[in-house]
């Protein structure tokens, strides 16, 4: 061989055999750290020595196992942050702040460190917060894959958390579950879901209605922060009075109740998310691992040195004003300067910029605290100031009449567009153009969006006293109130002043609500 090549040949040798020795020196260190880990204290991992074997059995975890996937509908969910509205707020420069080192050092822990976190964390905790592999999935997901994302969800929930915990408070609930609107939106008050779930705490328009959601073209009160996050506290504290049991709250508040009876019965009636966890639907799967991340992550957030790095106005500097005239943002924006981001941001349930107060309905605007000032000195000359565009009151008005309350009409056997439409006292074109469709052909079970509240809550309030009288007996204490075709709890609860659906689900020991029978007689307690 010729000398020059024997001299390459003998370059390869010895560069091999020196990967091979950090190879085994790096495998080495990883064997040993277990060793050096036992008995630390969780909090104080940081030894710089080790950091790098940390590293490298992390990176390597996440390389090879592949055997379990984080659910992409949630995974998505958090991604939809990306691109939501806060994104084109503009953003601090943080990046000479955020010390990524210390963050390493602190997160970039063996797996029995994070176990003894949570062990310690489940102290404090009503929720059973379990270390496995699942849950690993998403705190890989959400610590090691995100630390970006991370840093936005802590900036975003300067503003919202204060505000969930002000009604976790106000229903006697657990603080922890402000982490469940991170899962449901990543904090953002407009996401929509592809199932038509909308809000911080993704409401379905059924279960938004059960809990006063109101929705029409002009305003969704599932996209009004504080509104829904009030339904959501007294829908899971209800999920709660069924299971006594956080873990199946929060399952029956991902999939309903009906999907974690199901499980619970093919489980043996273990009430234990655990337990029931192969029955359950696959998202459902993920969704208390999730949970559980998203509280470890974002409770030891501040402690590995996470920042902000979404400017966004903190809730105590905000503050709540009735508007007794219909207003619009554009007149707030030109009138007191407010900036229209900051009002969208901060009023996000009226979808068209409008707030449609009338003499029977107030609404209320939420502002920074240095613009309440100048709305309270000079309100009426806001309500009638004519905006650069050229809306007047009279304008705003009509928008508001045109503005009717939104309906999901089941299609039943027998029905057709026509008939429907004669219903609702609307036109099938209307219909059609409501709901896209190019054809009239309908099938039974169809959802159809019909707008006619307007109407509607008229004529049931005309007929009211007509149809309690047909509809109930009294027997001492109680009214009974008898089920008529199409009669839900929601329904049945308006016809009585003071009555709620918690009230008659309490006293006559129902459980699924969507399961009322002709004829069957419903006790309702007689106020004084």
């Amino acid at each position: 061989m010729h000398f020059k090549e024997w001299g390459f040949v003998t370059y390869y040798i010895n560069d091999f055999a020196m990967k091979m020795k950090k190879l085994i020196f790096l495998l080495l260190l990883a064997l040993a750290f277990p060793l050096f880990s036992m008995g630390t204290v969780p909090d104080t991992v940081s030894v710089d020595s080790l950091h790098s074997a940390q590293l490298v059995i992390v990176k390597d975890t996440l390389k090879r196992d592949t055997t379990l996937t984080i659910n992409a509908e949630i995974a998505g969910n958090v991604d939809s942050l990306m691109q939501s509205y806060f994104l084109s707020l503009r953003e601090k420069e943080l990046a000479d702040s955020f010390d990524s080192s210390q963050y390493h050092r602190f997160m970039f822990v063996p797996d029995s460190v994070v176990k003894q976190r949570l062990d310690s964390m489940n102290l404090f905790t009503p929720f059973e917060l379990v270390f496995n592999e699942q849950t690993k999935r998403y705190i890989e997901y959400y610590v090691y894959k995100n630390p970006k994302l991370l840093r936005k969800l802590v900036g975003l929930s300067k503003y919202y958390f204060p505000m969930f915990e002000g009604y976790l408070d106000k229903y006697n609930l657990p603080f922890e579950l402000k982490y469940l609107a991170v899962i449901e939106s990543a904090l953002n008050p407009t996401a929509n879901s592809r199932a038509g779930a909308k809000g911080l705490w993704q409401f379905m328009y059924r279960t938004g209605k059960m809990y006063g959601l109101r929705v029409n073209s002009i305003v969704d009160d599932r996209f009004d922060p504080d509104k829904e996050t009030d339904a959501a506290c007294r829908h899971l504290k209800d999920l709660y009075g069924i299971y006594h049991n956080w873990s199946l709250a929060l399952a029956a508040y991902n999939s309903g109740a009906g999907n974690v009876n199901k499980a619970l019965r093919r489980a043996g009636n273990v009430k234990s998310y655990w337990a029931i966890w192969p029955f359950l639907p696959r998202e459902t799967r993920g969704y208390v691992p999730a949970f559980t991340a998203v509280v470890y992550a974002m409770s030891l957030a501040e402690k590995a040195g996470i920042h902000p790095s979404v400017e966004i106005t903190p809730f105590y500097e905000t503050d709540t004003l009735i508007v007794n005239e219909v207003l619009s943002f554009d007149q707030l924006h030109e009138f007191l300067h407010v900036p229209l981001e900051t009002l969208r941001m901060l009023n996000p349930m009226y979808k068209r910029g409008i707030i449609p107060t009338t003499k029977s309905r107030k609404y209320a605007l939420r502002l920074p605290l240095r613009y309440v000032g100048d709305f309270i000195d000079h309100e009426k000359e806001l309500y009638a100031y004519k905006t650069k565009s050229g809306i007047e009151k009279e304008k705003l008005l009509a928008e508001i009449k045109k503005a009717k309350e939104r309906h999901i009409h089941v299609v039943r056997s027998g029905e057709n567009l026509g008939l429907i439409a004669r219903r609702y006292h609307t036109s099938v074109r209307k219909l059609k153009a409501w709901n896209g469709l190019r054809s009239s052909r309908i099938y039974p079970g169809k959802r159809l969006i019909v707008y006619g509240a307007d109407y509607h809550s008229r004529k049931r309030t005309h007929h009211n006293k007509r149809y309690k009288k047909a509809s109930q007996a009294k027997d001492g204490k109680y009214i009974y109130h008898v089920v008529r075709k199409g009669d839900t709890l929601w329904d049945i609860a308006n016809l009585y002043e003071g009555v709620s659906v918690k009230d008659i689900k309490r006293l006559n020991h129902i459980r699924n609500s969507h399961h009322l029978k002709l004829g069957q007689k419903i006790k309702i307690a007689r106020k004084n």
